[in-house]
C-alpha cells in the first residue's frame, strides 16, 4: 500500500466532499457551509492490496458563497494495518475556488507517521481554451490542460444537470489531486430524490425533513489505459447528497480495496448574506 496511494483515497474523498450540492427542485439552492467528521472503516481488501485493516477519521469544512467564493479544509487521518507493520498517514487539503469557476488555489500536505511525506501546492486558471496551472510545490512548473471545470464549478454543472432531469452525463474537472498535473474525466449517476431515514441519518437529524439522492462518481484518468486499450476508473464514489450539499453515507471503491464513511457529527454553520445566491 503505498503512500501515494493512500493521498489519491484522501483527495478522492475532496472531490466528493466539496462538489456537489444537488437540487432536484424547482428554487435555486445554495450549499450550506459546514463541518462534517466521518469515522472510516474498511469495508473490503483483496490479497493483492496487502491490507489486514483500516480505520480512520475525516473533518471536513466547507465556507463561503458565489459572492466571496468557496474553500474548503479537509483533513483525513487514517491508521492502515498489514504483514508489514502499522502506518498512520495524515491528509491535509485546502482549496480556494472563486465564485466564478475561474481561479483555483490548493495545498495538498500528506504526512506519514507524523513527518512530511509529501506536498503539492499551486494555483490554476482558466484562460481561453487551458487550464493553466502554475505548481509551487514540489518545484516551481507551468503546465497547459485540456479544458476542465474546477469543483465548485463542477458542482455547478451538476445542480444545472439535475434540475434538467439528467440521470447520467460525464464532463471533467480539474481538482489539484496527485501531482495536479492532469484533468480527470467524471462519470456521474444522479438517482430519484428520498427521504428514508437510513445508515447514518442520525447523525443528520437537522435535514430529516430534507430529500437527498442517491449520487455515484466514477473517477478516469484517460492517459492511463489497460492493455486491451480501454480506460478504467482510478476510483468510484458513492454516497447520499442533500439538496445543500451535505453529504453521508460514502462508499469509496479503488478496485482492490473499498472503504466506507459514516457522517458522525454535522455542524451547519452561518451563512454570510450574498446577493448572488
Amino acid at each position: 500500500m503505498t503512500t501515494g496511494r493512500i493521498s489519491t483515497i484522501a483527495l478522492a474523498t475532496i472531490c466528493l466532499s466539496s462538489a456537489f450540492a444537488l437540487p432536484s427542485f424547482a428554487m435555486p439552492q445554495t450549499l450550506a457551509p459546514h463541518r462534517a467528521v466521518y469515522d472510516v472503516a474498511l469495508k473490503d481488501a483483496s490479497d493483492r492490496s496487502g491490507i489486514s485493516g483500516m480505520n480512520g477519521r475525516i473533518v471536513y469544512e466547507f465556507l463561503g458563497s458565489v459572492c466571496d467564493g468557496y474553500t474548503t479544509n479537509f483533513r483525513f487521518v487514517t491508521r492502515i494495518r498489514s504483514a508489514s507493520g502499522n502506518r498512520l498517514t495524515d491528509q491535509q487539503t485546502t482549496t480556494y475556488e472563486d465564485g466564478a469557476g475561474e481561479k483555483f488555489r490548493f495545498v495538498n500536505k500528506s504526512f506519514v507517521d507524523e513527518k512530511l511525506d509529501r506536498e503539492v501546492s499551486g494555483m490554476a486558471r482558466r484562460e481561453d481554451d487551458q487550464i493553466i496551472v502554475d505548481l509551487r510545490e514540489p518545484e516551481k512548473a507551468e503546465l497547459a490542460l485540456e479544458p476542465a471545470l474546477f469543483p465548485s464549478a463542477h458542482m455547478l454543472d451538476l445542480i444545472e444537470r439535475a434540475r434538467s432531469g439528467e440521470t447520467f452525463y460525464e464532463t471533467k474537472i480539474f481538482d489539484g489531486s496527485e501531482d495536479a498535473d492532469r484533468v480527470l474525466t467524471t462519470t456521474v449517476v444522479i438517482g430519484q430524490e428520498k427521504m428514508e431515514q437510513d445508515g447514518d441519518a442520525k447523525a443528520a437529524e437537522v435535514l430529516k425533513d430534507d430529500p437527498y439522492r442517491n449520487v455515484s462518481i466514477s473517477y478516469f484518468d484517460e492517459s492511463a489505459e489497460d492493455h486491451t486499450g480501454e480506460s478504467l476508473p482510478n476510483y468510484q464514489i458513492a454516497f447520499k447528497l442533500y439538496e445543500n450539499g451535505v453529504t453521508r453515507d460514502l462508499l469509496m471503491d479503488y478496485g482492490d480495496f473499498s472503504l466506507t464513511a459514516h457522517l458522525t457529527q454535522l455542524d451547519l454553520l452561518p451563512r454570510q448574506s450574498c446577493e448572488g445566491e
